[in-house]
């Protein structure tokens, strides 16, 4: 079980830091849509790329981080029938659910999802859009999103076994730790009082 531990601490690491990374699509996204705008208010021209770029991020965004955000157990879930059961309940319900569904779901996307992608890499595959760009970079990212996922499901099976097996506390527990976005909000809330008491 040690084994399993370390590899789960790995996948861990994995998409921790992928999804840090991730969060920079999205700004990406914004900025693109922005200089997209301003360009088509200001000279009356624009470009399908652009709008298509978008497109590509957020989906990279969004696929990318699923692993993330299962990592930080911040997937919808049915908070009404859950929350009123026991830890213990909860865990088993946990390691039926990684079991049955996610780690299943996430292989037949895997199963299907690589050769579309391969297939449009192979062909070439462009947008039919005037301007598009070509398909393949946004078709990897189903397989390498549902990838992560896959892992990091792996790794939340093992965690929720090994607290079973009263081998590690409970990985359910949200760390006290702040995330980057509220250490950074909490700067600025605090250079804000400090300009307003100057």
């Amino acid at each position: 079980m040690q084994a399993l531990l370390k590899l789960s601490r790995a996948i861990d690491w994995l998409n921790g830091h992928v999804g840090r990374w991730v969060i920079w699509l999205i700004l990406a996204s914004t900025v693109i849509s922005g200089v997209n705008a301003s360009v088509r208010k200001a000279f009356n021209t624009s470009s399908n790329a652009y709008l298509e770029v978008q497109w590509y991020l957020f989906a990279a965004a969004f696929l990318l981080a699923a692993g993330y955000t299962l990592l930080n157990g911040e997937h919808v879930k049915i908070d009404v029938f859950y929350s009123r059961f026991s830890r213990r309940t909860q865990n088993w319900i946990d390691i039926f659910g990684f079991t049955c569904f996610l780690l299943p779901v996430a292989l037949a996307v895997l199963w299907y999802g690589t050769p579309f992608f391969l297939q449009g890499w192979r062909s070439g595959e462009m947008s039919s859009n005037a301007g598009g760009l070509i398909r393949w970079p946004v078709y990897l990212m189903m397989p390498l999103g549902f990838a992560l996922l896959l892992l990091q499901g792996l790794s939340e099976l093992v965690k929720r076994i090994a607290f079973a097996m009263g081998l590690i506390p409970d990985p359910a527990v949200k760390k006290t730790e702040k995330s980057a976005e509220e250490e950074l909000a909490e700067e600025l809330r605090r250079l804000a009082e400090q300009q307003n008491k100057a």
